[in-house]
């Protein structure tokens, strides 16, 4: 029989901080330097049925993710999103129609032994829209103090797997993942030498973390290639081709691709 244990060495964990936050936008993503926290909230509600007095049935409706952004500075390019247009360099134009946006940022896993070496979890956020809170400008005294921006942030849960309802959050936790599949997801979500940045979709996360592609040398002459996707095709009966590909060894006899398009 199995008899429970508390706090045995490793298992005091616990999540601090935020870091690498990055601003996707169609077609480009841009580093979020000065990200201070993210607040997240998910809207739910609770629907309560009654039959003869007594509760039978309590009933969550699931909402769509909520949050809120703090930040000392933001990236040039968020201006669009925050509602405000540049007519020419050095001119803008507030209170615009805000644009949608998708953002990743990364909490840290820590534990008693590891301390916040343990991991990280990668936090992905679609369509979002930011609802800007108000700003106060005052004197500098004998010490000058960064003005901290704050925004509402709303969701429009549209992004949909195979048997999941849609949602707008998904997250990446570093400790679970094969180290080769997370190094392959964070060159799609933050780049490499030879590839740009992007959003994937929540099909194509789920595919890589089924099914990374790798490619393997048999010993015998031959390769073998398996892509969870169009990366790696046969060109003849003896032949493949990966395109736009970067591969590493894993071992003696296989390579991992590590970027794809």
């Amino acid at each position: 029989m199995t008899v429970l244990a508390w706090d045995r060495p490793g298992e005091r964990t616990y999540q601090a901080g935020v870091d690498r936050g990055v601003l996707y936008l169609p077609g480009k993503a841009v580093v979020w330097n000065g990200l201070v926290g993210v607040d997240e909230a998910f809207k739910r509600e609770t629907k309560e049925y009654y039959l003869d007095g007594q509760k039978y049935l309590t009933y969550q409706v699931l909402g769509e993710f909520e949050g809120k952004l703090r930040a000392f500075t933001y990236p040039d390019e968020f201006e669009e999103m925050d509602g405000v247009r540049t007519q020419k360099s050095g001119l803008f134009i507030h209170d615009q129609q805000p644009k949608s946006f998708g953002l990743s940022y990364r909490t840290q896993l820590g534990d008693d032994l590891a301390g916040l070496a343990r991991g990280y979890r990668i936090h992905i956020l679609y369509n979002l829209q930011a609802i800007p809170e108000g700003l106060s400008y005052s004197s500098v005294g004998g010490q000058a103090a960064p003005m901290t921006f704050g925004w509402g942030l709303i969701s429009t849960p549209n992004v949909q797997g195979w048997g999941y309802r849609p949602t707008a959050h998904i997250s990446l936790k570093s400790t679970d993942l094969a180290p080769d599949t997370l190094l392959y997801l964070e060159g799609i979500l933050y780049g490499t030498a030879t590839t740009a940045p992007r959003l994937p979709s929540l099909e194509e996360l789920i595919k890589e973390v089924d099914n990374p592609p790798t490619i393997v040398d048999n010993g015998d002459g031959t390769w073998t290639a398996t892509s969870a996707d169009a990366d790696v095709t046969l060109v003849d009966a003896t032949t493949f081709q990966v395109s736009d590909a970067e591969a590493g060894y894993l071992d003696s006899e296989t390579y991992q691709i590590t970027t794809t398009p």
